[in-house]
Protein backbone atom coordinates (compact mmCIF):
# COMPACT_ATOMS: atom_id res chain seq x y z
CA UNK A 1 0.00 0.00 0.00
CA UNK A 2 0.93 3.81 -0.51
CA UNK A 3 1.76 5.69 2.69
CA UNK A 4 3.72 9.18 3.41
CA UNK A 5 6.43 8.85 6.12
CA UNK A 6 8.87 11.10 7.58
CA UNK A 7 12.15 9.77 9.77
CA UNK A 8 13.95 13.29 10.62
CA UNK A 9 12.14 16.64 11.65
CA UNK A 10 11.71 19.32 9.41
CA UNK A 11 9.56 21.00 6.66
CA UNK A 12 7.14 19.53 4.09
CA UNK A 13 10.62 18.20 2.16
CA UNK A 14 10.94 15.40 4.79
CA UNK A 15 7.62 13.75 3.52
CA UNK A 16 8.28 11.15 1.68
CA UNK A 17 5.95 8.53 -0.25
CA UNK A 18 6.88 5.12 0.21
CA UNK A 19 5.20 1.43 0.06
CA UNK A 20 4.27 -0.53 2.71
CA UNK A 21 3.12 -3.84 3.75
CA UNK A 22 -0.69 -3.69 4.70
CA UNK A 23 -1.30 -4.29 8.31
CA UNK A 24 -2.88 -6.84 9.89
CA UNK A 25 -5.35 -5.34 13.14
CA UNK A 26 -4.85 -7.39 16.10
CA UNK A 27 -7.00 -8.00 19.80
CA UNK A 28 -9.49 -5.33 19.76
CA UNK A 29 -8.42 -3.29 16.58
CA UNK A 30 -9.39 -2.81 13.05
CA UNK A 31 -8.35 -2.04 9.65
CA UNK A 32 -9.73 1.10 8.00
CA UNK A 33 -9.47 1.60 4.49
CA UNK A 34 -8.91 5.30 4.29
CA UNK A 35 -11.24 7.33 1.89
CA UNK A 36 -9.62 10.96 2.89
CA UNK A 37 -7.16 11.95 5.40
CA UNK A 38 -7.57 15.21 7.19
CA UNK A 39 -5.08 17.73 7.74
CA UNK A 40 -4.59 20.00 10.92
CA UNK A 41 -1.80 22.41 12.16
CA UNK A 42 -0.89 19.79 14.68
CA UNK A 43 0.22 17.73 11.49
CA UNK A 44 2.92 19.93 10.54
CA UNK A 45 3.60 21.01 14.02
CA UNK A 46 4.38 17.71 14.91
CA UNK A 47 6.06 17.23 11.60
CA UNK A 48 8.90 19.74 12.82
CA UNK A 49 9.13 18.72 16.07
CA UNK A 50 9.84 15.40 15.51
CA UNK A 51 8.49 11.76 16.44
CA UNK A 52 9.58 9.68 19.20
CA UNK A 53 9.15 6.64 15.87
CA UNK A 54 12.00 5.42 13.84
CA UNK A 55 9.18 5.95 10.64
CA UNK A 56 5.77 8.23 11.53
CA UNK A 57 2.89 8.42 9.47
CA UNK A 58 1.02 12.05 9.62
CA UNK A 59 -2.62 12.74 10.17
CA UNK A 60 -5.19 12.71 13.23
CA UNK A 61 -8.65 12.77 11.12
CA UNK A 62 -10.05 10.73 8.11
CA UNK A 63 -12.95 8.46 7.25
CA UNK A 64 -13.21 5.70 5.05
CA UNK A 65 -14.40 2.05 5.73
CA UNK A 66 -13.57 -0.74 7.86
CA UNK A 67 -11.83 -3.57 5.76
CA UNK A 68 -11.01 -5.78 8.59
CA UNK A 69 -12.15 -6.57 11.90
CA UNK A 70 -11.12 -9.05 14.91
CA UNK A 71 -12.93 -10.93 17.07
CA UNK A 72 -15.76 -9.46 19.26
CA UNK A 73 -15.25 -6.32 17.36
CA UNK A 74 -19.29 -5.10 17.10
CA UNK A 75 -18.29 -2.93 13.81
CA UNK A 76 -18.56 -4.93 10.65
CA UNK A 77 -16.49 -4.86 7.25
CA UNK A 78 -17.62 -2.41 4.76
CA UNK A 79 -18.70 -0.22 7.60
CA UNK A 80 -18.34 3.77 7.01
CA UNK A 81 -16.20 5.41 9.92
CA UNK A 82 -14.68 8.30 10.67
CA UNK A 83 -10.97 8.30 12.77
CA UNK A 84 -10.11 10.50 15.70
CA UNK A 85 -6.44 10.94 16.57
CA UNK A 86 -5.13 7.96 14.67
CA UNK A 87 -1.53 9.46 15.21
CA UNK A 88 -1.42 10.28 18.60
CA UNK A 89 1.23 8.57 20.56
CA UNK A 90 1.01 6.07 17.86
CA UNK A 91 3.62 6.19 14.44
CA UNK A 92 0.36 5.27 12.05
CA UNK A 93 -1.81 8.26 11.41
CA UNK A 94 -4.39 8.38 8.06
CA UNK A 95 -1.84 9.55 5.44
CA UNK A 96 -1.59 5.66 3.95
CA UNK A 97 -3.65 3.91 2.28
CA UNK A 98 -5.01 1.84 4.91
CA UNK A 99 -4.33 1.74 8.81
CA UNK A 100 -4.77 -0.21 11.67
CA UNK A 101 -6.83 1.56 15.37
CA UNK A 102 -8.19 0.52 18.44
CA UNK A 103 -11.74 0.30 17.68
CA UNK A 104 -12.53 3.14 20.27
CA UNK A 105 -10.60 5.83 17.31
CA UNK A 106 -13.38 4.60 14.40
CA UNK A 107 -16.99 5.84 15.10
CA UNK A 108 -19.83 4.75 12.54
CA UNK A 109 -20.63 7.69 9.89
CA UNK A 110 -23.97 7.68 8.72
CA UNK A 111 -24.75 7.46 4.75
CA UNK A 112 -25.98 10.54 4.08
CA UNK A 113 -22.68 12.14 5.71
CA UNK A 114 -19.95 12.64 3.19
CA UNK A 115 -16.26 11.41 3.69
CA UNK A 116 -15.06 15.04 3.58
CA UNK A 117 -17.51 15.49 6.79
CA UNK A 118 -16.13 12.37 8.32
CA UNK A 119 -12.48 13.61 7.94
CA UNK A 120 -13.03 17.30 8.97
CA UNK A 121 -14.30 16.03 12.31
CA UNK A 122 -11.76 14.41 14.70
CA UNK A 123 -9.61 17.59 16.20
CA UNK A 124 -11.85 20.58 15.14
CA UNK A 125 -15.07 19.18 16.16
CA UNK A 126 -13.75 17.49 19.59
CA UNK A 127 -11.84 20.76 20.32
CA UNK A 128 -14.78 22.81 19.75
CA UNK A 129 -16.90 20.64 22.11
CA UNK A 130 -14.74 20.52 24.91
CA UNK A 131 -14.86 24.48 24.30
CA UNK A 132 -18.41 24.50 24.42
CA UNK A 133 -18.90 21.79 27.44
CA UNK A 134 -16.57 23.89 30.18
CA UNK A 135 -19.13 26.30 31.50
CA UNK A 136 -22.64 25.53 32.57
CA UNK A 137 -23.12 22.53 30.51
CA UNK A 138 -20.60 19.56 29.97
CA UNK A 139 -23.36 17.64 26.96
CA UNK A 140 -24.37 18.94 23.84
CA UNK A 141 -27.62 18.60 22.70
CA UNK A 142 -30.38 20.27 21.15
CA UNK A 143 -31.40 22.91 24.07
CA UNK A 144 -28.65 22.47 25.97
CA UNK A 145 -26.85 25.98 25.25
CA UNK A 146 -30.56 27.79 25.29
CA UNK A 147 -30.63 31.36 26.42
CA UNK A 148 -26.52 31.22 26.31
CA UNK A 149 -24.17 33.83 23.82
CA UNK A 150 -21.39 32.26 22.75
CA UNK A 151 -18.64 34.37 21.17
CA UNK A 152 -16.00 32.26 18.90
CA UNK A 153 -13.11 34.16 18.19
CA UNK A 154 -11.78 33.21 14.59
CA UNK A 155 -15.68 31.96 12.95
CA UNK A 156 -13.53 31.34 9.14
CA UNK A 157 -11.25 28.37 11.14
CA UNK A 158 -11.51 24.42 11.46
CA UNK A 159 -12.35 24.70 14.71
CA UNK A 160 -14.20 28.12 15.09
CA UNK A 161 -16.39 26.52 11.96
CA UNK A 162 -17.36 23.22 14.33
CA UNK A 163 -18.08 25.58 17.33
CA UNK A 164 -20.44 27.41 15.36
CA UNK A 165 -22.06 25.00 13.94
CA UNK A 166 -22.39 22.94 17.56
CA UNK A 167 -23.53 25.95 19.48
CA UNK A 168 -25.94 27.01 17.07
CA UNK A 169 -27.44 23.26 17.27
CA UNK A 170 -27.39 23.41 20.81
CA UNK A 171 -28.83 25.91 21.08
CA UNK A 172 -26.74 29.61 21.58
CA UNK A 173 -26.45 32.94 20.18
CA UNK A 174 -23.69 32.98 18.19
CA UNK A 175 -21.51 35.86 17.82
CA UNK A 176 -18.01 35.43 16.01
CA UNK A 177 -15.52 37.67 15.14
CA UNK A 178 -13.68 37.90 11.62
CA UNK A 179 -10.55 39.75 10.18
CA UNK A 180 -12.17 40.08 6.38
CA UNK A 181 -15.52 40.59 4.48
CA UNK A 182 -14.61 37.10 2.95
CA UNK A 183 -14.73 35.69 6.02
CA UNK A 184 -17.78 36.93 7.04
CA UNK A 185 -19.43 35.13 4.62
CA UNK A 186 -17.58 31.74 5.17
CA UNK A 187 -19.06 32.58 9.44
CA UNK A 188 -22.27 33.06 8.22
CA UNK A 189 -22.77 30.27 6.11
CA UNK A 190 -21.37 28.22 8.80
CA UNK A 191 -24.64 29.85 11.03
CA UNK A 192 -23.07 32.78 13.23
CA UNK A 193 -26.23 35.13 14.30
CA UNK A 194 -23.57 38.18 14.19
CA UNK A 195 -20.10 38.40 12.80
CA UNK A 196 -17.77 40.60 13.60
CA UNK A 197 -14.71 42.51 11.29
CA UNK A 198 -12.58 43.69 14.35
CA UNK A 199 -10.49 45.01 11.38
CA UNK A 200 -13.11 47.74 10.51
CA UNK A 201 -15.50 47.78 13.64
CA UNK A 202 -15.28 48.39 17.33
CA UNK A 203 -15.62 44.80 18.06
CA UNK A 204 -16.53 45.48 21.81
CA UNK A 205 -18.60 47.94 21.60
CA UNK A 206 -20.58 45.94 18.56
CA UNK A 207 -20.64 42.91 20.77
CA UNK A 208 -21.99 44.43 23.89
CA UNK A 209 -24.92 45.60 21.84
CA UNK A 210 -25.66 42.05 21.04
CA UNK A 211 -24.81 41.07 24.55
CA UNK A 212 -25.65 43.94 26.84
CA UNK A 213 -24.84 41.82 29.99
CA UNK A 214 -21.34 39.86 28.21
CA UNK A 215 -21.03 37.12 26.55
CA UNK A 216 -21.07 33.64 28.48
CA UNK A 217 -18.51 31.81 26.95
CA UNK A 218 -15.49 32.72 24.39
CA UNK A 219 -13.88 30.02 21.73
CA UNK A 220 -10.54 31.82 21.93
CA UNK A 221 -8.09 30.89 18.82
CA UNK A 222 -5.60 33.81 19.80
CA UNK A 223 -5.57 34.31 23.72
CA UNK A 224 -2.50 37.69 23.83
CA UNK A 225 -4.51 39.64 20.85
CA UNK A 226 -7.80 39.10 22.22
CA UNK A 227 -7.19 39.27 25.86
CA UNK A 228 -8.15 43.39 26.12
CA UNK A 229 -11.17 42.23 24.02
CA UNK A 230 -11.84 39.13 26.10
CA UNK A 231 -12.14 41.01 29.34
CA UNK A 232 -14.30 43.16 27.51
CA UNK A 233 -17.12 41.51 26.96
CA UNK A 234 -17.13 38.73 29.18
CA UNK A 235 -20.33 38.27 31.30
CA UNK A 236 -20.04 37.46 34.87
CA UNK A 237 -18.98 34.11 35.98
CA UNK A 238 -18.69 33.63 32.02
CA UNK A 239 -15.64 31.26 30.54
CA UNK A 240 -12.91 31.92 28.10
CA UNK A 241 -11.76 28.29 26.35
CA UNK A 242 -8.25 28.72 25.21
CA UNK A 243 -7.65 25.81 22.48
CA UNK A 244 -4.71 27.96 20.67
CA UNK A 245 -1.83 30.33 21.09
CA UNK A 246 -2.15 32.06 17.50
CA UNK A 247 -0.53 35.23 18.02
CA UNK A 248 1.60 35.00 20.57
CA UNK A 249 2.29 32.47 24.01
CA UNK A 250 1.82 35.33 26.71
CA UNK A 251 -1.57 36.72 27.69
CA UNK A 252 -1.79 39.58 30.18
CA UNK A 253 -4.95 39.70 32.36
CA UNK A 254 -6.81 42.40 34.78
CA UNK A 255 -6.96 40.37 37.25
CA UNK A 256 -9.67 42.44 39.22
CA UNK A 257 -11.57 42.95 37.05
CA UNK A 258 -11.92 39.39 36.10
CA UNK A 259 -12.06 37.53 39.54
CA UNK A 260 -15.03 40.23 40.51
CA UNK A 261 -16.61 39.25 37.31
CA UNK A 262 -15.89 35.15 38.99
CA UNK A 263 -14.28 34.43 35.23
CA UNK A 264 -12.63 31.11 34.64
CA UNK A 265 -9.88 30.77 31.64
CA UNK A 266 -9.50 27.01 30.76
CA UNK A 267 -7.27 25.94 28.63
CA UNK A 268 -7.64 22.77 25.97
CA UNK A 269 -5.39 20.50 24.86
CA UNK A 270 -7.99 18.02 22.93
CA UNK A 271 -5.06 15.39 23.38
CA UNK A 272 -4.77 15.21 26.83
CA UNK A 273 -8.76 15.88 27.53
CA UNK A 274 -10.08 13.02 30.26
CA UNK A 275 -11.51 10.19 28.68
CA UNK A 276 -14.58 10.16 29.62
CA UNK A 277 -15.22 14.27 28.41
CA UNK A 278 -13.99 12.41 25.27
CA UNK A 279 -16.40 9.67 24.93
CA UNK A 280 -18.71 12.73 25.48
CA UNK A 281 -18.24 14.38 23.12
CA UNK A 282 -17.34 11.85 20.83
CA UNK A 283 -21.28 10.96 21.44
CA UNK A 284 -22.32 14.42 21.26
CA UNK A 285 -20.37 14.84 17.71
CA UNK A 286 -22.01 11.91 16.39
CA UNK A 287 -25.52 13.04 17.53
CA UNK A 288 -25.01 16.51 15.75
CA UNK A 289 -23.51 14.92 12.23
CA UNK A 290 -26.80 12.37 12.14
CA UNK A 291 -28.88 15.59 12.62
CA UNK A 292 -27.49 17.22 9.91
CA UNK A 293 -25.68 19.92 12.30
CA UNK A 294 -22.70 19.97 10.87
CA UNK A 295 -21.73 20.51 7.45
CA UNK A 296 -18.38 21.01 5.18
CA UNK A 297 -17.84 22.62 2.18
CA UNK A 298 -17.90 26.70 0.90
CA UNK A 299 -21.97 26.16 1.20
CA UNK A 300 -21.48 26.02 4.95
CA UNK A 301 -18.77 28.05 5.85
CA UNK A 302 -15.44 25.89 5.61
CA UNK A 303 -14.38 25.51 2.17
CA UNK A 304 -12.49 22.64 0.84
CA UNK A 305 -8.79 22.40 -0.31
CA UNK A 306 -8.11 18.65 -2.24
CA UNK A 307 -4.76 17.35 -2.49
CA UNK A 308 -3.74 13.76 -3.97
CA UNK A 309 -1.61 11.47 -1.13
CA UNK A 310 1.60 12.22 -3.29
CA UNK A 311 0.79 15.64 -2.76
CA UNK A 312 0.52 16.02 0.71
CA UNK A 313 3.57 18.13 1.37
CA UNK A 314 1.87 20.90 -0.43
CA UNK A 315 -1.70 19.65 1.75
CA UNK A 316 0.81 20.28 4.67
CA UNK A 317 2.09 24.09 3.51
CA UNK A 318 -1.22 24.76 2.49
CA UNK A 319 -2.20 24.64 5.99
CA UNK A 320 1.02 25.69 7.53
CA UNK A 321 0.41 29.31 5.15
CA UNK A 322 -2.96 29.49 6.92
CA UNK A 323 -5.24 28.52 3.92
CA UNK A 324 -8.28 29.16 4.69
CA UNK A 325 -10.50 25.90 4.99
CA UNK A 326 -10.14 22.48 5.53
CA UNK A 327 -7.58 20.76 3.80
CA UNK A 328 -7.91 16.98 2.85
CA UNK A 329 -6.11 14.67 1.27
CA UNK A 330 -7.38 11.91 -0.88
CA UNK A 331 -6.63 7.89 -1.31
CA UNK A 332 -9.27 7.08 -2.97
Amino acid sequence: MKAIVYSEPGGPEVLRLVERPVPEPGPGEVRVHVHVSGVNPTDWKSRRSGSPFPEQVPGQDGAGEIDAVTHGIRLTVGQRVWIWEAAWQRPDGTAQEYVVLPVEHVVPLPDDASYDLGASLGIPALTAHRCLTVGRVSRLHPGSLKDQIVLVAGGAGAVGHAAIQLARWAGATVVTTVSTPEKAELARAAGAHHVVNYRTENAATVIREVAPDGVDLIVEVAPAPNAELDQAVIASNGVVSVYADNGGEEVTLHVSSLYRLNVRYQFILVYTVPPEAKKAAIEDVSAAVAAGALQVGKAAGLPLHRFPLERTADAHEAVESGTVGKVLIDLV
